[in-house]
């Protein structure tokens, strides 16, 4: 299948109020109770998620042997969290491609309009590598969404030791409604060049995400209007992960790496934070 042939992806959902509190439960396993009905900013890439396996199936669907992917680095722009019972619809398009020495790279840009349309809530921008895809031609532009915004100084770095147990790897797993053997079957991650199972890449990227809005948004989720990172190594269950936060002076933008004792897991982290909203009687700055 040519991109010519192939239709621009679309999926229209209704995401529930259980879906959200799930979601976000499994992230926040280790953390206190989030609160009630509001929805992970991550939760914005479970809903692209199956649109995108989905292209990708059907882009490597004529490729003579097997195709595997990577994910590279991933963009999140949002005005709001998904809301519950919201029905929300997902539009997909594939911004570029590129050969490279073990496949072709890969981006694809997703958009999610909910009942407030017809402006999307949230952008997405998926920076995949397509190993052992040969008959893909390049084309477009493969670059990530806009530049990470520019901290304002900097604060105090805070840093957290998590450590990721296979209970916790199924639980996210579940919630998140990726399945892929190499999270939940030590042969199957064996068979794909892995040690045992390892977490979800978005799985480490929603744990820092919740961290961060703790220490530095009260809780509150719909004040993150952004996110982005690069995927460096996997995170195995058992093995201490380190989270590493650097807030800047005005507390608008968070930056943050994700390590275990072998290196840089996660890198090149972004979150930006809304001011919170003005009290009654105050002005917003």
């Amino acid at each position: 299948m040519t991109l010519l042939s192939l239709p621009s992806p679309v999926r229209t959902l209704t995401v529930t109020e259980g879906e959200i509190t799930d979601y976000r439960g499994a992230a926040r396993r280790d953390l206190p109770t989030a609160r009630p009905g509001q929805a992970s900013p991550v939760h914005t890439f479970v809903l692209a998620h199956t649109v995108a396996e989905q292209t990708v199936a059907a882009l490597t669907a004529a490729e003579p042997g097997p195709v595997s992917v990577v994910h590279l680095g991933q963009d999140i722009r949002t005005v709001r969290p998904v809301r519950p019972g919201e029905e929300v619809t997902v539009r997909l398009e594939v911004a570029g491609i590129r050969k490279e020495p073990r496949g072709a790279r890969i981006a694809l840009r997703v958009r999610l309009v909910g009942e407030d349309g017809p402006e999307p809530f949230a952008e997405l921008t998926i920076s995949a590598l397509l190993v052992g895809a040969t008959l893909l031609e390049p084309f477009g532009d493969i670059g990530g969404g806009p530049a990470a915004p520019a901290p304002a100084g900097s604060s105090e770095p805070q840093s957290v030791v998590h450590e990721l147990t296979c209970d916790w790897i199924t639980a996210y797993a579940h919630a998140s409604g990726d399945l892929n053997p190499i999270h939940l079957d030590a042969q199957a991650a064996r068979g794909a060049g892995f040690d045992t199972v390892i977490a979800h890449g978005m799985s480490v990227v929603a744990l820092a995400v919740e961290e961060a809005v703790d220490r530095f948004a009260d809780g509150d989720s719909a004040r993150v209007r952004g996110l982005g990172c690069r995927f460096s190594a996997p995170v195995p269950p058992g093995t201490a992960l380190e989270i590493l936060l650097q807030p800047d002076s005005q507390g608008r933008v968070v930056r943050f790496t994700c390590k275990t004792p072998k290196g840089a897991a996660v890198k090149s982290g972004w979150i930006e934070l809304a001011q919170p909203p003005a009290q009654e009687g105050e002005e917003q700055p």
